[in-house]
């Protein structure tokens, strides 16, 4: 076992017995063999012409890239199952029996390569895995409400039949990983398209942090398709449908928030779901990642859908949520009212763009100094701490944008408001980037300079491999001297890292206290009340 794709592996170096975030070898080593055999899918499809490529291949390359991500599918059968079916695509011959398969994975992991081609070029083809994987989610994600891009899929598999020749040279790596990052805008665009499409652009919309009475769901992921498609079947029904992790922003939704049993949201960041899981008393639904071991307390209510898997676990893989709904029936659901107050959502670039005016005069007045971007993926790592004081220290006339998990780092504390704006502005999940991409670029044409010259801080939390995928669009688009933290991957050697920061000025961050202050803030602020 050698995995080292998420920000919390273990020692900062690699998982090598069992994973940090519970993944078994045998699960890991199924992972390893997954990738390799769609690689040779996309070699084989390489070598056709796009037009006569099977029009449901890209599809099956985004399941199985989608499956391997960080808090997935840790199920080895169903591993197995998938494995067998891209094989089958691919038309590639595998042992039959568990154990061969097994030692057939042993052959094809990372270790393999770092002993054949080396660190350096491991570390830069598993970017470019991280990239890929990351953008398989996000197109995974879209392609349930319809929507693709073929150019997107065209990339996919151009990149994925390079790795599988084994591509090793430094600057041919560097450059795949630029041009992943091209695909990768394109992916965030295509999703932010599909979602605003098919659910309306977000809205200011505040939502209560906390539960009513009543029967309960609680959905967590990202799959706002999941989502949709519950509240379509508990309409009537009586049960209150709640959000978890990066559910959160689905309240802004017109199509969405129509539907008035969705309540509200429970919970925090999905590192802490196996805590506040246990306190949940209705039924519980994991649409995508951020899955973790489940406790037993909560076990019998709890169910994955899509990529999700656990073994054991029972999976609703056709969005027919009938054993969803009679076990939240069967559950007490809740019996008294509690709140922690309320958070506003909804501000992606629709809102945004819309109130270009008041921002841009803000701006050039002097009431508004900086905005600060503090977002991407929450972790346990005690260091992430660092996000909360960071906000906390910013002074007033900076405006805090935030998305993603990492929110739940800086949500919750009242910041109060600035040039009749909010200082606080959530532009919604990990899958809503592309909200602060272009917001950025409207503000660069507005001020008529480059993104780079905006006054604007990026401070990246990282955690898998979706992260991965948004730092390498922003690349793609020049940006330079993003903060990532709390601990910058394992994959990146120094070699590679050298060349990351002489080109792009990319920077780990430090205490947040001096990380202000290169930011212009001489002193720590006090947090808001």
């Amino acid at each position: 076992m050698h995995c080292y794709q998420c920000e919390q592996t273990s020692q900062g170096v690699g998982c090598f017995q069992v994973s940090v975030c519970g993944k078994s070898p045998e699960a890991a080593a199924l992972q390893d063999l997954l990738i390799d055999v769609t690689k040779s899918l996309a070699a084989r499809l390489a070598r056709m012409a796009p037009v006569n490529r099977p029009t449901e291949a890209a599809a099956l390359i985004e399941e199985a890239l989608f499956a391997t991500v960080t808090n997935v599918n840790f199920d080895p059968e169903r591993l197995e199952v998938l494995i067998r079916k891209v094989a089958a695509a691919a038309e590639r011959a595998l042992p039959t029996g568990g154990g061969p398969l097994l030692a057939l994975a042993e052959r094809v992991g990372i270790k393999a390569r770092i002993d054949t081609i080396g660190e350096d070029a491991t570390g830069l083809q598993e970017l470019l895995t991280y990239g890929l994987k990351g953008m398989a989610a996000y197109a995974h994600h879209a392609r349930r409400i319809g929507k693709s891009d073929p150019e997107v899929d065209a990339f996919t598999v151009e990149a994925l039949a390079r790795l599988e020749a084994n591509e090793s040279a430094i600057d041919k790596l560097l450059g795949l990983n630029l041009e992943c990052g091209k695909a990768s805008l394109a992916v965030l665009a295509l999703l932010d398209g599909a979602n605003t499409g098919a659910y309306g652009t977000p809205v200011p919309t505040p939502v209560l942090m906390g539960h009513v009475p009543g029967k309960a769901i609680l959905v967590s992921g990202h799959d706002l398709a999941d989502l949709k498609a519950l509240l379509e079947q508990t309409e009537g029904k009586g049960i209150n449908i709640y959000t978890h992790g990066e559910m959160l922003p689905a309240h802004g939704y017109p199509d969405l928030k129509k539907h008035k049993h969705l309540a509200g949201h429970f919970g925090g960041a999905w590192q802490w779901q196996r805590r506040e899981f246990v306190d949940f008393p209705g039924a519980i639904l994991m649409t995508t990642n951020c899955l973790q071991k489940p406790v037993d307390s909560y076990a019998e209510r709890l169910f994955t859908g899509g990529p999700v898997a656990w073994p054991g676990i029972r999976h609703i893989p056709d969005h027919d949520y009938a054993p969803l709904i009679a076990a939240a029936l069967a559950a007490p659901g809740f019996t008294d009212s509690a709140s922690t107050g309320e958070h506003v959502v909804g501000f992606g670039h629709g809102t945004v763009l819309g109130l270009a005016g008041p921002v841009i005069d803000a701006v050039k007045s002097g009431t508004v100094k900086r905005f600060t971007l503090i977002g991407g993926c929450d972790g346990a790592d005690g260091q992430r701490s660092y996000y909360t004081d960071l906000a906390a220290g910013l002074p007033q006339d900076r405006v805090i944008l935030t998305l993603g998990c990492g929110k739940f780092r800086v949500i919750g504390k009242d910041y109060g408001s600035v040039g009749g704006l909010p200082r606080l502005l959530d532009m919604g999940q990990c899958n809503d980037s592309f909200s602060a991409i272009k917001v950025a670029a409207a503000l660069a044409e507005a001020f008529q300079c480059g993104l780079n010259d905006l006054p604007l801080d990026i401070v990246l939390s990282w955690y898998e491999q979706k992260a991965v995928c948004v730092l390498l669009a922003l690349l793609h688009l020049g940006i330079k001297n993003i903060r990532i933290g709390p601990s910058l991957p394992a994959f990146v050697t120094p070699a590679a890292l050298k060349v990351l920061v002489e080109t792009f000025n990319i920077m780990p961050t430090g205490t947040a206290e001096a990380d202000l202050k290169a930011m212009g803030v001489e002193a720590l602020g006090v947090a808001a009340e």
